[in-house]
């Protein structure tokens, strides 16, 4: 059996240049402009591309819209928290202003007893004298 003879390498240059020549002239062959399989696959390519640009589209319209409705939403919440914290701070006044009515009767309430029993002792201390 012999042995395998390599071909040179001058002579595997020029085949992988024929070869890489050859490729090139398919490719340069095609015409791009006229081709309809070409034109047909670029339209579908578009159409896909626009859908999905109308897809996206929508989408982002449908946050926008949940977006708003959210903030719609909070600012109702803050709004209903606010105004429950103007009852309750409302109350508290009524309720401190009720206090202080009440503490203010009782001190009257209070001068009047005294006055009552200084008056009393009074006129005790007179009848005693007179």
């Amino acid at each position: 059996m012999g042995k395998f003879k390599e071909a040179p390498l001058g002579d595997r240059l020029g085949t992988a240049a024929a070869a890489r020549r050859a490729m090139l002239g398919r490719f340069q062959s095609r015409s791009t402009a006229d081709d309809p399989a070409l034109i047909a696959r670029r339209a579908e390519r578009q159409a896909v591309a626009e859908a999905r640009a109308t897809r996206q589209a929508e989408r982002d319209a449908e946050r926008a819209v949940q977006e708003a409705e959210r903030l719609i939403r909070e600012t109702e919440a803050r709004a209903e928290e606010a105004r429950q914290r103007e009852i309750a701070a409302a109350d508290e006044i009524r309720l401190a202003a009720e206090a202080a009515v009440a503490a203010e009767q009782r001190e009257i309430d209070q001068k009047a007893a005294r006055d009552a029993r200084y008056a009393a002792r009074k006129a005790r201390k007179a009848r005693k004298r007179g």
